[in-house]
């Protein structure tokens, strides 16, 4: 088959495909791993990994699908399987709007895991994302990354395709590290419980390789992101989020209300009647996470130390979601726990709700409406705010606020101008403002009209998303006028549809003709066939014997028998970082080299053979070879090891999920490419892995005698010339490269 058959041209000279995809929308992926994430819903505040970030992504994603320049919008997050949470979260994919769907891809098991435990499973995350772009068979115009963990893998999906990028941070771990450990945390508890050492350098490299990053306000380029080596403010774009104002309307805007609505707002009001004594006073309502930092105490303090406030208010707490307040995590147990316990002291019954839980989708907006209603204000207490969207849905339904001023809400009340910011660290500051509010009906009317006016000009998902598109075009453009130097393989890779792997000694090297003829017949492949090699040799001694050769620069190179992956960009390779990781599990390479030290056949290697995956030996010449005895060694010691016996001189004790063979396997799953499309060539015993099984092996004609055993087997050809000529004779056997029938 001719390259023109695969990409025929037009008469402006680009190839169809070039032309099928400018004529194309925008494919936008946003990666929000951690959080519980479905079509409908919400279950916000149902755990510490589920609050603000998820809406955000969720009114984002929904939002940037209607504008007409785009076509699809994935919100890439992960499959959760758990009996104690909703099916909706065990789907593959669930379309939310149209042009809209959440894609659903597993990594780290099914089980619900805390995000702080996600960091070890990424790499497998970033492997399912890879295989998902290359099954769906189109690159990602954008892909944007929500906090850390998603950080982390978006850099490593740039980095093997060359996407533009842009990133969120949310919150940060510099400044979490800090205020904790100034708080008197010990290090080496945080470490523990929030795997800082992870985090931040994961949000260093999201810095590094980002196209832009996206904040809600200034305040945390200057004040949160400044703490990070890699800042460079030129690419910062602040974007304040807004608010479903289809949800989150004013509270005096005549409605019809429907059934369903009505049974809402009587659940809601039959709810607090549970509470209240007195139903018909001002409400002092919030909405949060049961979480320390957002200072639910201070305000229950607040609220039982004003005799005044409590006189003239009730106070209503909806602080995520619980069923057994005993089996909660640590931190949310004790701030609910000290909920109950401050409402004890204060003797607040009658006077205080803290229900169990509530609807995020339907119930919530009415919440602010029925605050509204009763001449309320909205609360956010906590000591610090990223941005505060829940103050522009209060802004949205008319209701007043009073909020920390550190952080994102002092942009949001400099805009609408719907309340009182005050320094929370002492509650009489919440107590003096939230009355000040109540007691000044024209001050209240004000603070609510500024609302309600001024949240459609500066806090709308629609003017949203239209900044966010004009934003993230301009990085795309940058990315293609100016292509970074992490432009890798990635974007060949999702064409290709065959495989080449061959070894070098004595396989693709030995002959300089065939090496010559190789070298042609790979330059003619037709462009959806990458090639590469998988060699014991090391990295940096398989690459230099290929350009000493002169040999056309591979797509992928597997070294060390099969324990290093590095994928080609331009000049330069990448080493994988997730494959690295796939042979990390059970590897006790210590354990190993002192288990075989006291074997009097083998000697170690010289010290560059070693490498982290692979402890290499030699057979003592003189001695009896007793390759059952390594293995035995091995078994007794509960180690486990992948061990190759090599041309009767060398053992090769591998991580026991490498090897050549295995390493093939992981790019074909990883680059979704069928082994039986998958052609491999070899000389020697350390190949026979890579031979076997489903891919199309053959053996060249200067083969070692350990080989012959294959000989006869299904799918296995044994050439007849040698070296780089017995690999195009079995590429013709195959008719691997359809024009070898020209």
């Amino acid at each position: 088959m001719s390259k023109t058959n695969s990409t025929r041209r037009t008469s402006s000279g680009k190839t169809t495909k070039q032309a099928d995809e400018k004529k194309r929308g925008l494919f936008i992926q946003l990666y929000n791993i951690h959080g519980l994430l479905r079509g409908e819903n919400l279950e916000l505040g149902r755990n510490a990994d589920t609050g603000g970030q998820t809406y955000y992504v969720y009114e984002l994603a929904k939002a940037v699908a209607k504008r007409e320049e785009v076509e699809e919008v994935e919100v890439v997050t992960r499959l959760i399987k758990d009996k104690g949470y909703s099916n909706d979260y065990a789907q593959p994919e669930e379309e939310i709007a149209p042009k809209c769907k959440i894609v659903r891809l597993q990594a780290g098991g099914k089980k619900y895991i805390k995000k702080e435990q996600l960091w070890d499973h990424l790499d497998e995350f970033v492997d399912q994302s890879i295989k998902h772009i290359k099954a769906k068979g189109r690159i990602p115009d954008l892909i944007h990354s929500h906090y850390a963990d998603a950080g982390f893998v978006c850099a490593e999906l740039t980095k093997f395709f060359g996407i533009p990028f842009i990133h969120t941070g949310h919150s940060l771990g510099r400044l979490k590290l800090e205020n904790l450990t100034n708080s008197g945390g010990n290090k080496e508890t945080l470490e523990k419980r929030f795997k800082f050492s992870k985090r931040i350098p994961a949000e260093e490299d999201a810095l590094f390789y980002a196209d832009k990053l996206v904040t809600s306000t200034r305040q945390e380029i200057e004040k949160q992101w400044s703490y990070y080596d890699n800042m460079n403010e030129k690419k910062f774009v602040v974007l304040p989020p807004g608010a479903n104002l289809e949800r989150f309307f004013p509270f005096n805007e005549k409605r019809e209300w429907d059934k369903q609505s009505q049974k809402i707002r009587n659940n809601i009001r039959d709810e607090l009647w549970k509470f209240f004594t007195n139903m018909y006073k001002p409400i002092i309502l919030t909405l949060c996470r049961p979480d320390k930092r957002k200072n639910i105490s201070g305000l229950i303090e607040a609220f039982g130390e004003s005799k005044e406030l409590q006189e003239k208010a009730n106070l209503a707490i909806f602080a995520g979601i619980r069923k057994d307040i005993r089996l909660m995590p640590d931190n949310e147990k004790d701030v609910l726990t000290e909920m109950l316990l401050l409402m004890d002291k204060y003797n607040l019954y009658g006077k205080m709700a803290i229900p169990k839980r509530h609807d995020f989708e339907h119930e919530v907006p009415e919440l602010y409406r029925i605050a509204a209603e009763s001449g309320g204000v909205f609360v956010n207490s906590a000591y610090s705010e990223n941005f505060g969207i829940t103050l522009i849905e209060a802004a949205a339904s008319g209701l007043p606020i009073v909020s920390t001023k550190v952080g994102g809400p002092k942009d949001i009340v400099k805009n609408l101008n719907h309340g009182i910011l005050v320094d929370v660290t002492d509650p009489k500051n919440i107590a003096r403002a939230a009355l000040k509010i109540i007691d000044d009906k024209e001050k209240w009317a004000t603070f609510s009209r500024n609302g309600i006016e001024r949240v459609y000009e500066h806090y709308s998902w629609d003017a949203h998303a239209a900044k966010y598109l004009k934003a993230v075009k301009g990085a795309i453009k940058k990315r293609v006028d100016e292509p970074k130097s992490f432009d890798l393989v990635g974007k060949r890779a999702i064409d290709f549809k065959k495989l080449l792997i061959v070894d070098i000694d004595d396989t693709l090297l030995g002959d300089p003709e065939g090496v010559e003829a190789f070298n042609e017949m790979v330059k003619g492949f037709d462009e959806t066939i990458g090639w590469g090699v998988a060699t014991g040799r090391r990295f940096e001694s398989a690459l230099e014997a290929l350009r000493e050769n002169g040999v056309v620069e591979p797509d992928l190179i597997i070294s060390s028998v099969g324990t290093e992956i590095h994928y080609r960009s331009k000049k330069e390779y990448v080493f994988s970082k997730s494959w690295r990781a796939h042979l990390s599990q059970n590897w006790r390479r210590e354990e190993v080299e002192e288990a075989l030290a006291d074997l009097d056949f083998i000697e170690p290697q010289h010290e560059k053979a070693q490498r982290e995956f692979k402890v290499s030996y030699d057979f003592v010449e003189g001695k009896k070879q007793d390759e059952g005895a390594v293995v035995d060694r091995l078994h007794r010691k509960k180690l486990k090891a992948n061990v190759i016996f090599c041309m009767g001189k060398h053992v090769d004790v591998l991580a026991y999920r490498a090897s050549k063979g295995r390493a093939i396997r992981y790019v074909a799953y990883l680059w979704n490419i069928p082994l039986d499309s998958i052609l491999t060539a070899g000389d020697s015993g350390n190949d026979a892995d890579m031979l076997t099984g489903d891919v199309q092996g053959v053996v060249v004609g200067n083969h070692q005698p350990e080989l012959e055993e294959l000989r006869g087997r299904k799918r296995i050809y044994f050439a007849k010339k040698k070296n780089a000529f017995g690999i195009i004779e079995g590429v013709k056997k195959y008719k691997f490269d359809e024009r070898s029938k020209e």
